[in-house]
């Protein structure tokens, strides 16, 4: 394994990622908010420690392998998520332990957006914004910018691609060149967030709220500068435009930049409507919707149809997109309706999106093999292919599908009971490791709406269960196989 060239390219990456801090600071600036200093001393600490990672191995470019692209991407979120704490720790008005900073952190990056802060409409500008940005950043995967300069920096940033990008078909690429798509996606990702900021603005945001949301939103991360979240602003048009934004950064990028490239060829909405998964996604969560806002409706007898669809819509879009805005607690919820909202962020947005949860293609994949076993029932010796769409799937594809089921639900209960022992209940713990590890934010208990009274040894388990699922678990548990290590 070529230990020092993976040091060089972290160096690189943390060198990288130590600029963002200026932006915040920038920030701090302008509203004089006293954070300035907190940001530069975080730029300085980390550009340093790039560059020193860097500077003693930047002779060594070997080409990366599997191995390398598996360390390199978990080495560097760890990494990436604990650089983030240093303005959490620095920044004197906020008076943070190192368990609550890392927990802010971790939650930020992987757009988990559950959070232990509070006080947020008092909070400084600046921090505020840097919760936001950490959210953007980590929504199409800071992996995936560095890669779109890859040629630049002599690094080979194939395996690197591959391993950030989520879905079990992630290693069949649309375009031939792994830069170009890097590039696309984030071209598409910045132009999507300038839309997000002028629509919010215009729909009564201040611009300061607009930017920080189209950010949370577009990374479906759900941090808000408010404590009431998206509730501050009670306006139904705002709730539209946030759920139809989450359902669009829920979709597969990757099918909104192939759709774009056929724009002038007149088949946009064709693109779309091809795309079994797509087709599967648009059935669920509009049944999910309906069900949610006319569940809403008939709860709550004070509640107009038009204010149910609205806040259902966005409540619903939020929990299934695993963004973690919220209207409602959770535990206040009518059991049914809150039991949707569990099961919605169970299944998730699609493959290649900014979501979480399980992902849309493979609940579209276990559905169809569920129907070809019901089959077999009835004629044992039919043979039935498992297709999406005209594609033939391999049996390795539903392999894969069911051993990622299987991880990620023994990880899941392995964290559970290291939550339980670290002092927490056992409803509790299994809500919080729920809503940590498929990135959705709000739990049920004691974490429905903060994660402020969480022991902290906890909040260390709970942000290895946020990187796990942000990295679809195997990326991450594979460092834990012997056979990784082997030569």
């Amino acid at each position: 394994m070529h230990i020092l060239s993976i040091f060089r390219i972290i160096g690189i990456l943390v060198m990288c990622f130590s600029a963002t801090m200026l932006i915040p600071a920038f920030v701090a600036l302008i509203y004089g908010d006293g954070g300035g200093k907190a940001f530069m001393q975080a730029f300085l600490a980390s550009f340093l420690f790039g560059t020193l990672l860097w500077w003693g191995c930047h002779q060594h470019k070997q080409e990366l392998r599997s191995r390398e692209g598996f360390l390199i991407v978990v080495i560097f979120w760890v990494l990436l998520s604990f650089l983030g704490v240093l303005p959490f720790l620095l920044f004197d008005k906020l008076d943070m332990n190192f368990a609550n900073a890392t927990f802010e952190s971790f939650s930020a990056l992987t757009t988990t957006g559950a959070t232990v802060m509070s006080g947020l409409d008092n909070l400084p500008k600046s921090i505020l914004f840097y919760r936001q940005f950490l959210q953007w950043l980590g929504g199409m995967g800071l992996i995936v910018l560095v890669v779109a300069v890859i040629p630049v920096l002599g690094i080979g940033g194939n395996q690197l691609y591959r391993i950030e990008s989520s879905g079990p078909l992630k290693d069949q690429k649309n375009l031939p060149r792994i830069a170009e798509v890097a590039k696309l996606l984030w071209i598409l990702y910045c132009v999507l967030t300038l839309i997000f900021i002028l629509a919010y603005w215009a729909a009564g945001m201040s611009l300061f709220d607009a930017i920080s949301h189209s950010f949370s939103t577009i990374s479906n991360g759900g941090m808000s500068t408010h404590d009431a979240n998206l509730g501050y602003f009670k306006d139904p048009v705002i709730y539209f435009l946030a759920a139809f934004f989450m359902l669009i950064s829920g979709c597969n990028f990757g099918l909104h930049i192939m759709a774009l490239a056929r724009f002038k060829y007149r088949s946009f909405w064709k693109t779309y409507w091809q795309d079994p998964e797509f087709r599967f996604f648009c059935l669920v969560q509009g049944c999910f919707i309906l069900i949610m806002s006319l569940g809403l409706y008939f709860s709550y007898q004070d509640m107009s149809l038009l204010d149910a669809f609205a806040q259902g819509s966005v409540q619903l879009s939020s929990m299934s997109m695993t963004s973690g805005y919220t209207l409602f607690d959770m535990n206040e919820l009518p059991p049914f309706l809150g039991t949707l909202l569990v099961l919605a962020a169970l299944l998730g947005g699609c493959a290649g999106s900014t979501s979480g949860g399980l992902k849309m293609i493979r609940v579209l994949v276990i559905w169809l093999q569920f129907k070809r076993e019901l089959k077999c029932l009835v004629h044992p010796n039919l043979v039935i292919p498992i297709k999406l769409g005209d594609r033939l799937l391999s049996i390795q594809v539903i392999e894969r599908i069911w051993a990622f089921l299987i991880v990620f639900f023994l990880t899941y209960w392995l964290c559970v009971f290291a939550a339980i022992l670290c002092g927490m209940g056992a409803f509790d713990a299994i809500g919080a490791v729920f809503a940590t590890i498929s990135n959705t934010g709000p739990g049920l208990g004691i974490v429905s709406s903060s994660f402020a009274n969480v022991p902290d040894n906890a909040k260390y388990v709970f942000s290895f269960a946020m990187v796990a699922g942000r990295l679809e678990v195997f990326s991450l548990l594979i460092l834990f196989s012997p056979a990784f290590w082997r030569t």
